[in-house]
């Protein structure tokens, strides 16, 4: 069964007492330090949150807040399947903060939220999505055309649940043709899986 720790990029010792009450710490070795502070570690530990029963057995495996192998096979279904899923939607965020692209998915959740806002509160997160994600120095700018742009920055003068509806597909058919492929094949998806897989045996 792939391990967490075999993830590429990331480093876990194989034994913890390694770390300490020896000559060698690995912060002295300078090609650690180059390396991402704790991704890996927050995403083995945030995999292993999304399935407690393997960590104790205070859980049932039938419980409501486990999830199971066929949620996770689902998510291989389509993009939306995936984003239907709370659980989903965080994994994959992760997934993409791995590649640096979490603005995408941020976005993207954003529009959802903002498709339930109340009329008097559309101009204020309007301007609030606008400014976070659509204006040529976002902070996290999201990339789509200069035409798309413009058009989003019109429709906020004047904001209705839909303003963001064109901005909002462009930056899905992204995912769904770019980032949720590779998400499928990464470690972070099928180390999910085989452990739920392998817990199921059980």
């Amino acid at each position: 069964m792939p391990r967490l720790d075999k993830m590429p990029g990331v480093f876990f010792s194989a034994n913890p007492k390694e770390l300490k009450g020896t000559g060698h710490s690995l912060l002295d070795n300078k090609t650690q330090k180059k390396r991402p502070k704790t991704f890996g570690m927050d995403v083995k530990a945030y995999l292993r949150s999304m399935i407690p029963h393997l960590e104790s057995g205070t859980k049932s495996a039938k419980s409501k807040d486990i999830l199971s192998a066929d949620e996770v096979i689902q998510w291989s279904q389509s993009l939306e399947k995936l984003l239907a899923n709370q659980t989903g939607q965080d994994v994959f965020g992760n997934f993409l903060k791995s590649e640096f692209s979490e603005e995408n998915i941020e976005f993207w959740l954003a529009c959802e939220d903002y498709k339930k806002t109340e009329s008097e509160l559309l101009h204020y997160k309007a301007e609030k999505i606008y400014k976070a994600f659509v204006h040529s120095d976002a902070a996290k700018q999201i990339n789509i055309d200069f035409h798309t742009r413009e058009s989003t920055a019109k429709k906020i003068k004047a904001p209705t649940r839909t303003c963001f509806d064109e901005a909002q597909k462009i930056i899905y058919t992204l995912m769904e043709k770019d980032s949720y492929p590779r998400f499928l094949k990464s470690n972070i998806y099928l180390n999910l899986l085989n452990d739920l897989q392998a817990n199921s045996l059980k």
